[in-house]
């Protein structure tokens, strides 16, 4: 084959590569885009019309032709690909802004929600001590045995641990029994004067009815400091619960075992629902047992690196949902997880 014949398919190549991309590029649509791929790549092709010319060629000439031809054929597919990309971009982007929701735009016909009851309660309990001096704080769900148990005077094996059944998990983890699991914490990385309360979930291994619940919110506290002495412990708890039920109360210890504190007891309100007067709740006696508590174990302090010959404390523990139940007249613990919506509206 001549030169100017080679020349000749070259000049077409290049004139059909310039042809196909700009009818490419005027496409609006993938019907049209697909039609181009048959009229310039298919069988019936201008460009396997141009290739059928090569086989006269000279084997050199063949191999110049049939890399241009090749590369024609890539440029093209290519350019069609990068076409259906910004066709198919564009669609989406008209769906996009057709279906577009203004997130600011505030809802019609949607019941706002509220703050769960002993959401609230945690709230105003928290604000009380504050106001009180004491500083809150939050537990781990789930702490260690030395923590939860063997900082609070509860070595391994000792039968108090039978009244605190709880749920270990299979790295030997416990999800805590009590809110007690910060106490160590608390008082080893403060120093004296030390006013702090604990808020959290803690979990049981115990059987549920109207007035137990093996998931509750406990509040501990403690307070330690030179010179503190019972009174004080009952003074500090005496102003807080009379806050809370907005009435002023009595209160009584009564001497009980717990192997972090010493003295250590029960501590009881005058009924809020009878004033102290005898009804079926308090059993006619006009108490209600709310609280354990007492003057924190020497051995406690000692552990925390607090000199119990120095420095004294009290702690306590309550559960939430018990003082709530007496505020509001509520007769079953199981109630605050239930997810009841006729109960959580009620608050």
């Amino acid at each position: 084959m001549e030169n100017s014949k080679v020349e000749d398919l070259l000049s077409k190549i290049n004139t059909l590569l310039d042809e196909a991309g700009t009818k490419i590029n005027a496409a609006d649509n993938l019907q049209i885009l697909e039609a181009l791929r048959v009229e310039y790549l298919g069988r019936k092709s201008q460009l396997i019309d141009i290739l059928k010319g090569i086989k006269d060629a000279e084997p050199s000439q063949k191999a110049k032709l049939g890399q241009r031809s090749n590369l024609a054929k890539s440029q093209i597919e290519n350019k069609i690909q990068e076409k259906i990309k910004q066709i198919k971009e564009k669609e989406l982007k008209a769906i996009e802004l057709q279906e577009e929701i203004d997130i600011s735009i505030p809802p019609s016909g949607i019941k706002k929600g509220h703050k769960h009851l002993i959401t609230t309660t945690i709230e105003e309990v928290e604000d009380i001590f504050m106001r009180m001096g004491f500083e809150v704080h939050y537990p781990y769900a789930i702490d260690d045995d030395y923590h939860n148990f063997e900082s609070l005077n509860i070595p391994p094996g000792h039968p108090a641990r039978d009244s605190w059944d709880t749920f270990w998990t299979e790295q030997g983890k416990i999800a805590i029994t009590h809110t007690s699991s910060m106490q160590n914490r608390i008082l080893s990385q403060q120093k004296p004067p030390v006013r702090a309360i604990v808020i959290g979930r803690c979990f049981r291994n115990e059987a549920t009815d109207a007035r137990h619940e093996h998931t509750f919110t406990q509040v501990e506290g403690v307070y330690v400091d030179k010179g503190i002495t019972l009174p004080d412990m009952l003074g500090t708890l005496k102003e807080f619960f009379s806050k809370y039920y907005k009435k002023d109360l009595a209160v009584k210890f009564t001497p009980d075992f717990f192997p972090f504190v010493e003295p250590g007891g029960m501590m009881s309100l005058s009924c809020i629902l009878c004033n102290g007067e005898g009804c079926k709740v308090c059993k006619q006696t006009g108490w209600l047992e709310l609280l354990g508590c007492g003057m924190i174990h020497p051995k406690v302090l000692e552990m925390a690196g607090i000199d119990p010959k120095t420095y004294s404390g009290f702690a306590w523990g309550f559960g939430l949902e018990r003082l709530i139940m007496l505020k509001n007249n509520i007769n079953d613990i199981r109630l605050f997880n239930s997810g009841d919506l006729d109960f959580i509206k009620q608050f």
